[in-house]
């Protein structure tokens, strides 16, 4: 099971940053071709990352480009010009309906066939980022097998919803609690959009901490720099392995003796506690 705690973005649009990029190590690098790219160079763009896939290939990190939304017209040419270079799966923004959803699978399975790559083995990361987006995100995500984690955009989302973008995210709360619960319905990972000030690294870890809290599992990166703050945020400590051990050691040892309940440090240990320590 791939993880997907920090995902880079990089600019398609940028060979140097590409190249500078594939010198750090995220759990997943996001060439873009969408929003970091202006209109009237997605074609070079589109270029420049088929070109440089090859970058990030050797490395055990995964490779998934964000290509162009179905509404842009530009989605089919990306993925002809990606899916032949190795690339582990896409991300895709402007998801509406699950409709979205059934019309990227079927174009991606023509192009998986035409090249002879296993049907199905091209993952897919949606955007959710509309307000119909996130009210119908469980049938969304429900709507392809490729979907393994799904992407909160709250730029966009904010903006559809034309609302003010504040720095406490107290506009999103609700949006990104909701999406954080459809995708563990769904078996799929919650992905938290990126953090724009880049410099401040406290801020970022805050940030991650409040996602994590809810359900989210990873975070879009727009820096390197920014990396190691996100992996560690959404990876356990040693004290938080230590402490899962003694959770499931002191539960395993009452269960033996048949009890269904225990205590640890004066506070109880019962089935779900067990459970959700024995995943850490």
């Amino acid at each position: 099971m791939h993880l997907f705690r920090s995902l880079l973005f990089i600019p398609g649009n940028q060979p140097k940053m590409l190249e500078k990029a594939s010198h750090f190590l995220p759990d997943a690098y996001i060439p873009d071709l969408e929003d970091s790219v202006p209109d009237n160079d997605k074609t070079d763009a589109r270029n420049v990352v088929s070109e440089s896939i090859g970058l990030f290939t050797e490395s055990n990190s995964l490779v998934i480009p964000r290509v162009n939304s179905l509404e842009s017209g530009l989605f089919e040419d990306d993925i002809a010009a990606l899916i032949s270079k190795g690339i582990h799966g896409v991300s895709v923004g402007k998801i509406y309906d699950s409709e979205d959803i059934i019309q990227i699978d079927k174009i991606i399975s023509k192009h998986e066939n035409n090249l002879n790559i296993k049907i199905g083995s091209t993952i897919l990361i949606p955007w959710i980022e509309t307000a119909s987006g996130v009210l119908d995100s469980k049938i969304i995500l429900k709507a392809s097998e490729r979907i393994k984690a799904a992407a909160f955009g709250a730029e966009d989302f904010t903006n559809d919803m034309g609302i003010e973008r504040l720095p406490d995210n107290s506009e999103v709360d609700f949006a990104k609690n909701y999406l954080a619960i459809a995708a563990r319905a769904c078996g799929v990972i919650a992905l938290d959009n990126p953090f724009f000030d880049f410099k401040n690294s406290p801020g970022l870890i805050e940030d991650c901490t409040n996602s994590k809290k809810i359900g989210y599992k990873g975070k879009f990166a727009i820096h390197p720099g920014q990396i190691d703050d996100i992996t560690n945020s959404f990876s356990p400590t040693k004290l938080d392995v230590d402490h899962a051990k003694e959770i499931v050691q002191v539960f395993e040892k009452a269960a033996k003796q048949g009890r269904g309940s225990t205590s640890l440090n004066g506070q109880v240990v019962d089935i779900p506690v067990y459970k959700r320590f024995n995943l850490i």
